[in-house]
């Protein structure tokens, strides 16, 4: 994994559940770190599903290695929000590949 590849900055958020100030509660994305992360994939692809035409777009982060990430976090990029669907570990903790999908209506 090559530093000068890492040219894309993401960050992975954690989800938290707080009262809003009518009492009902809400999710809401706090900050769990932020990635220098190379992108190796960027796929588009369009669905026919029961509501109609969809677009899913799917991403592919290699980053070096963080403890903690998980499923339930979410990486954001360029302005968008992507929940991670798969991790693989890189050698011996030596990076991560996140591969991400956001679903457009």
């Amino acid at each position: 994994m090559k530093a000068g590849k890492m040219v894309h900055v993401i960050e992975i958020q954690q989800a938290s559940m707080t009262v809003n100030p009518a009492g009902t509660p809400v999710q809401t994305w706090s900050k769990l770190a932020t990635l220098r992360a190379e992108l190796i994939e960027q796929t588009t692809e369009e669905f026919l599903r029961n509501a109609g035409d969809t677009n899913v777009t799917t991403l592919a982060f290699r980053t070096r290695y963080i403890a903690g990430i998980t499923n339930d976090n979410r990486v954001s990029f360029d302005g968008a929000a992507f929940d991670i669907e798969q991790i693989v570990t890189i050698g011996r903790r030596r990076g991560l590949e996140l591969r991400c999908k956001a679903v457009t209506p």
